[in-house]
This record gives structure tokens, sequence and C-alpha cells, in this order.
């Protein structure tokens, strides 16, 4: 099965056009190599998705024949993704509240309107 119908298939992906653009772009990686979306993939295979700043790493167990249920999904792949990914991202997140409060900064459209109104009532 090709990489990008296995994304697809064990629901990394919403669509599997979105999942061959993740492979064209060098997001996804099978044993250390970065691959095109044609690319096969066979059980024992370990596969790298770079998804939101972070790095899923998976194991292939099993090839699925079609897209499946999320409740199913664990049966075709292995997560071995290390807790530190995830705690990085939240760490990401922090660090961009710090920088720049929603709010701050140069005024929204309709928050110059609101200004406009205000000052126009006034006149």
């Amino acid at each position: 099965m090709r990489i990008d119908k296995y994304l697809w298939s064990t629901r990394y992906f919403k669509t599997r056009n979105i999942s061959t653009t993740a492979c064209k772009k060098g997001h996804i990686k099978i044993n250390g190599q970065i691959v095109k979306p044609s690319r096969e993939v066979f059980p024992t295979d370990k596969i790298v998705v770079r998804k939101n700043q972070i790095n899923h790493e998976l194991t292939v167990l099993d090839i699925p024949k079609s897209r499946m249920g999320a409740k199913l999904v664990d049966i075709y792949r292995k997560i071995t993704t290390p807790k530190e990914a995830f705690e990085h991202n939240e760490l990401l997140k922090l660090s961009k509240d710090y920088y720049r409060k929603k709010g701050m900064g140069r005024p929204t459209k309709k928050d110059r309107r609101d200004i406009d109104d205000y000052t126009d009532e006034s006149e």
C-alpha cells in the first residue's frame, strides 16, 4: 500500500490529498528517509509524521484494506511517540501567549469600526 493511502486510512490525515501534500513537502519519513507519496509501506516499517510541529512516530503492524473506524486503527499501527514531543508543543503554545496577548497591538477591523462609530457620535 502507498504511504499516502496508509496515512489516510489510519486516520492521520483527513483526506488523501492532504496526505499526499505532506509527503511532497517532506513531512513523512520511513526508516529515516524522506519519501514520495508513492512509496510502498510494509509491516515493521518505522514512520515519522511531522504534523502540528510534533513528530509522530509509529510502527506499521499490518496493512489495512481501506479506511476504517477510529477504534480499529490500533490493529494496524503502534504509536512510539515519546511523551517529550507533546510537552514541547505545550511550551510553544505558552511562548506564543507570552509574546502577544490577544487584543493587544493593532486593532482589528471590528475594533476600528467601533472606534470610528464612537468618535463620530461625539461630534
